[in-house]
């Protein structure tokens, strides 16, 4: 499905990044992994059944996304799927948020956004098409206590998304976004029992995500399966909130 195409994903050494690259593998793909942290960047790479880097990357620095994007042209010689997935909480109430944790969380969910998207389509339009694929959240679209930041900036993820989706759909180049909802990773699991029942009553399917479940939806997003689609949103929740 992927055959002789090179995917790069954002924060893709853990959770659902990892499960993206390693259904992208699965299905032809060559993949560069980029995460802050190198180690295990290279780590999930090296475990990947295909031609496979780890890179460390900063998606708050254009320049880090940059020389990011540059491995993959060099290694591989193409760039055709981006996915851009990295992501942080920092959760509080308004009233014991600091400006640091609400800049933070913005800054590597919108503005990691942002710089991965404005740069892959630079290279994308260029030569003839791709397929980029953003990671929001069902937070983004519903609000969630404790999250401002993480709302607000997942909400601004699906605004960027379709306005860079019509700058650049006469290029040949898609924008896409996925709303996962209360996914089975190792974050999610250490949350309180309380916490899980009381997101359990909300999922009419009455159970959790599995990662695979949402990198399935990222490969028809990648693929010639999803051609005509751009600037939309797919919620993998179960039918949370819908």
């Amino acid at each position: 499905m992927l055959l002789g195409q090179t995917a790069v994903i954002t924060g893709g050494a853990q959770g659902i990044g990892l499960a993206i690259a390693t259904a992208f593998a699965e299905h032809g793909a060559r993949i560069v992994i980029g995460d802050l942290d190198e180690g295990r960047a290279k780590s999930a790479a090296a475990g990947l059944s295909t031609d496979a880097l780890g890179v460390r990357c900063d998606v708050v620095s254009a320049e880090d996304v940059t020389v990011l994007l540059a491995a993959a042209l060099e290694a591989f010689g193409t760039l055709d799927v981006m996915v851009n997935n990295a992501g942080i909480t920092r959760d509080a109430t308004m009233r014991k948020m600091t400006e640091q944790e609400f800049g933070d969380v913005v800054d590597v969910h919108l503005r990691g956004c942002w710089n991965g998207t404005r740069l892959a389509a630079g290279i994308m339009r260029d030569a003839g098409g791709g397929s980029i694929i953003n990671l929001s959240s069902i937070s983004g679209k519903v609000g969630f206590i404790g999250q401002t930041n993480y709302s607000a900036a997942k909400a601004g993820i699906v605004g960027l998304s379709k306005a860079a989706a019509k700058e650049v759909a006469h290029l040949g180049v898609r924008v896409n976004v996925i709303q996962p909802g209360l996914i089975r990773t190792a974050m999610t699991e250490a949350m309180p029992q309380k916490a899980w029942g009381q997101k359990m009553t909300e999922i009419p399917m009455q159970r959790a995500g599995e990662p695979s479940e949402v990198a399935s939806v990222a490969l028809f997003y990648a693929s010639d399966l999803s051609s005509y689609m751009t600037g939309t949103v797919a919620e993998v929740t179960g039918g949370r909130y819908m």
